[in-house]
């Protein structure tokens, strides 16, 4: 049984950066100083478990200007094609509005871009480079 939530907890913390490491770290190759950075001290951590195992997770960050910074979406390889990069990304989206923030921005990797897409994201920013993956900035109102 699949359930996502707040991470509350520092283990529920703890196993939101153990899928970030697999998916960033290990599968896309990210080094681990940039994947695990200062700003995880002031984001709000959300965690997906298939049971006990933790399987996806997201950040938000309040940026200021009523706009919060979604960041680090991602889920298993083994779990994807199951919508919960779009059930985690509701649940971010419902946690800004109730923070009243209006808009979420978010730097999507290129191959994310259509995902996004699909769930009302609109690119706003050419393509950059980010830890040598290119990416796109992406923004909705909420």
């Amino acid at each position: 049984m699949v359930s996502l939530k707040l991470a509350s907890t520092e283990t529920e913390r703890e196993d939101a950066f153990t899928v970030r490491k697999a998916v960033f770290v290990e599968e896309q190759g990210v080094p681990i100083h940039i994947e695990l950075d200062e700003l995880d001290d002031e984001a709000v951590h959300f965690i997906a478990y298939d049971g006990e195992r933790p399987i996806a997770a997201g950040r938000i960050r309040d940026i200021g200007d009523s706009i919060g910074k979604v960041e680090r979406v991602c889920v298993l390889p083994e779990y994807r094609g199951q919508h919960l990069g779009q059930q985690m990304m509701v649940m971010l989206e419902e946690h800004a509005r109730n923070a009243g923030l209006s808009k979420i921005r978010l730097n999507a990797q290129n191959h994310a871009v259509p995902f996004y897409e699909k769930i009302g994201y609109m690119v706003t920013s050419p393509e950059f480079m980010d830890a040598g993956i290119p990416h796109r900035v992406m923004e909705k109102s909420v």
